[in-house]
């Protein structure tokens, strides 16, 4: 049985390479049941839709697999069709959140056979192993297929209860030098204080989930049991890259890294006791660090490697945080800033501007608790995913009336797709780009940072009267 992974490419160079972690957990596991296949790899090694289109034309697999987030939809849907255009009989399997947000459309509009619902790690063995021996896919847990025509869901596979228990991924296959030169290229500030040129970054999952639904978030292991990797679990992996690769700083690539103090503190106690002189940051959630005591955890952190903590301010107003079910404020925010800039670690954040009661006085008093926390914020548009709350909001109010035309126009976060605010058309964008660049003047990074977000509606309902404002003479009042 021929098997070909894809890994599909969101961006075109020159952006920045995401290493694929959750295809190299997959393809591990295809690996140490016994199935042998072939990698092409679009990011490490970019082809244009002609050679990509030349390449699947000449090399027929038995079964294709792929997978990626839900806004490269419009990826799978090329890929799928060009497949099944010069071989019909192939099977393709796509998973990650594409085909767990929205089975349905992937296998009913794209030409895809099976969608992984979940974590992939077992069922991708069993569904490679049901094809080989030709049996019945109803008997595979955790997806969705084609059966006479009729799209067929079989019951939810269980998660794998013990994280730790699963093996590090194998970077044999993967051009893993390509991923350590992006990722290093691409790390945010602050960076390792050692030469430029000799820092070696790479990510590595320390856990699967999050405990928290907020309504604008969609992740693989959405309604899963949060789980994480022990210290000891970690570290070892750690070390491994260190020593084979030269990884001398680790991104932790979770939805939530630290959930308590409490294993905040015994994962910076081992790794104080491992040794190991790496670097690396972390996500966690604004009120993790409350307490004037807990400067002393951050301080252990900063000793054991921590650069910066990521964590979500996402909206000051509080109306706008209930309807993004935070369950946490501004004040939070404030204080977990203040506590670990005494342990000089340093903050980054992130907001989402466009929920339905934005307005530009709340848009104002977000950018103000990020100016008055000293933080520039990775900004970006509220992109209704499939799964989601804000994404059945906007079904049911008509603001996404035809689904796949919607997903087909899905880009990133930093790009406007529905305005459901009660501002005209053009207007919010203004708004934020003037507040960016308020906070990088007031900031002191200069105005060029301030120029962050760009527009393009998928389509606007209701097409309110757009203001005849410039967007050059807002940057420059």
């Amino acid at each position: 049985m021929r098997i070909l992974v894809i890994n599909v490419s969101l961006r075109p160079p020159p952006a920045r390479k995401w290493v694929p972690l959750g295809l190299a957990f997959i393809m591990s596991a295809m690996k140490r049941a016994g199935f042998g296949f072939d990698l092409l790899d679009l990011d490490a090694q970019p082809k244009t839709p002609e050679e990509v289109e030349k390449f699947l034309q000449t090399n027929r697999y038995d079964v294709v697999a792929m997978g990626c987030i839900v806004t490269g939809y419009k990826h799978i849907k090329w890929l799928s069709q060009t497949i099944r255009s010069f071989h019909p009989q192939t099977t393709i399997v796509v998973g990650n959140s594409v085909a767990s947000s929205i089975p349905q459309i992937l296998l009913t509009k794209t030409g895809s056979d099976i969608a992984v619902v979940g974590e992939g790690d077992e069922t991708i063995v069993d569904i490679l192993q049901c094809l080989q021996a030709k049996g019945d896919l109803g008997a595979v847990k955790g997806v969705y297929y084609k059966k006479e025509g009729q799209v067929v869901a079989t019951p939810s596979r269980p998660v794998i209860k013990d994280v730790n228990s699963i093996q590090i991924p194998d970077w044999s296959p993967f051009d893993i030098e390509v991923y350590i030169e992006s990722q290093s290229k691409w790390l945010n500030d602050p960076r390792p204080p050692i030469p430029p040129d000799q820092i070696r970054a790479f990510p590595v999952n320390t856990a699967r989930g999050c405990p928290y639904t907020c309504t604008f978030c969609y992740q693989a292991f959405q309604h899963t049991k949060y789980r994480w990797r022990s210290p000891e679990s970690i570290i070892s992996e750690m070390r491994l890259y260190h020593e084979k690769y030269g990884i001398n700083h680790f991104a932790f690539a979770d939805e939530l890294t630290f959930f308590s103090i409490e294993q905040t503190e015994k994962f910076a106690d081992a790794m104080l006791e491992s040794g190991l002189q790496v670097y690396w940051d972390a996500d966690c959630r604004s009120g993790l660090f409350t307490k004037d005591e807990h400067v002393r955890i951050a301080e252990k952190m900063k000793r054991g490697g921590l650069m910066s903590l990521s964590f979500s301010l996402e909206s000051a107003n509080p109306d706008i945080l209930k309807w993004m079910n935070k369950r946490i404020g501004p004040d939070a925010f404030l204080r977990q800033v203040d506590i670990l800039r005494q342990a000089n670690v340093a903050s980054l954040t992130s907001i989402v501007i466009g929920y339905p009661t934005e307005t530009e006085e709340t848009i104002k008093a977000t950018m103000e608790c990020c100016i008055q926390s000293g933080i520039y914020p990775s900004a970006g548009y509220l992109l209704p995913q499939p799964g989601t709350e804000m994404y059945d909001y906007a079904v049911e109010r008509g603001y996404i009336t035809d689904q796949e035309e919607y997903l087909l126009a899905m880009g990133d976060r930093q790009d406007l797709r529905i305005n459901m605010t009660t501002m005209v058309d053009g207007e919010m964008e203004i708004v934020t780009q003037r507040e960016l660049a308020r906070c990088s003047r007031e900031l002191g990074l200069g105005l060029e940072q301030g120029k962050l977000l760009k527009t393009g509606f998928y389509r606007s309902p209701n097409k309110r009267e757009s203001r005849d404002v410039k967007l050059a003479e807002v940057l420059a009042s």
